[in-house]
């Protein structure tokens, strides 16, 4: 039997040129592709640019605002409730930019993150009870607003200090822990200047037992109260 001759041509395997539209073709598609995947990248950085405007969550560490709000509890902070503006953060760069505009003042009553006037790097959280232009003033762990008790509809952990009284300044809130006797406040540091807000706390969604939105209080009338 003859074997074929591998050397003939007839055996010989040749791969045909891509021909210029087939390599336009796959050009096309590359670039179409890379397109997409740009579009895809600069449309989530501005979504999370949006909703990092308009909302911030927030872990608590501390006991500060028990029995309310517990050491590990995430929460909702909406930044637009008083100074909506345009927040720039990006830890890693060391960018950090702000323009804000600050149409309300928080209300007396409501749960608010900010920077802690003595370290801007950390933020607390607390409850407003003074505002701007009243005077403060804690008698055995009751507090007195010009004179006038302060309903605690929120109930907090009582406390037994004695402090003030203390005129709230101009663009300032005089802010207090649920609990009492274990926080940091405005009763050690002082009033905290609006412009350290970062929004009020408006939703708990971690741990899944902590799951609900943050109670409002209308604590604007005082009238009813007696000392």
């Amino acid at each position: 039997m003859t074997q074929p001759d591998i050397n003939s041509p007839e055996n010989e395997l040749t791969t045909a040129p891509r021909s210029a539209p087939q390599k336009a073709t796959a050009q096309a598609s590359f670039t179409s592709a890379a397109w997409e995947l740009v579009q895809t990248v600069v449309l989530a950085l501005v979504l999370f640019l949006l909703i990092r405007n308009v909302i911030q969550n927030f872990r608590i560490d501390g006991i500060s605002m028990e029995p309310n709000f517990h050491n590990g509890q995430f929460l909702i902070v909406n930044r637009f409730a008083y100074c909506p503006g345009l927040h720039l953060d990006i830890s890693p760069l060391n960018i950090h930019w702000e323009k804000t505009w600050c149409l309300r003042q928080p209300k007396r009553g409501d749960v608010i993150v900010f920077e802690y006037p003595k370290d801007l790097s950390r933020d607390f959280i607390k409850r407003v009870i003074g505002l701007p232009g009243e005077t403060v003033e804690v008698r055995g762990g009751k507090i007195y607003i010009n004179g006038q008790l302060l309903p605690e509809p929120f109930g907090p952990n009582p406390g037994s200090s004695t402090n003030g009284p203390i005129t709230v300044d101009p663009s300032e809130v005089f802010v207090m822990g649920d609990n009492r006797n274990n926080s940091s406040d405005s009763r050690t540091w002082g009033s905290l200047p609006l412009k350290y807000v970062i929004g009020k706390a408006l939703l708990s969604y971690w741990p899944p037992r902590y799951w609900a939105v943050v109670p409002r209080y209308d604590l604007t009338d005082l009238s009813a109260s007696s000392p």
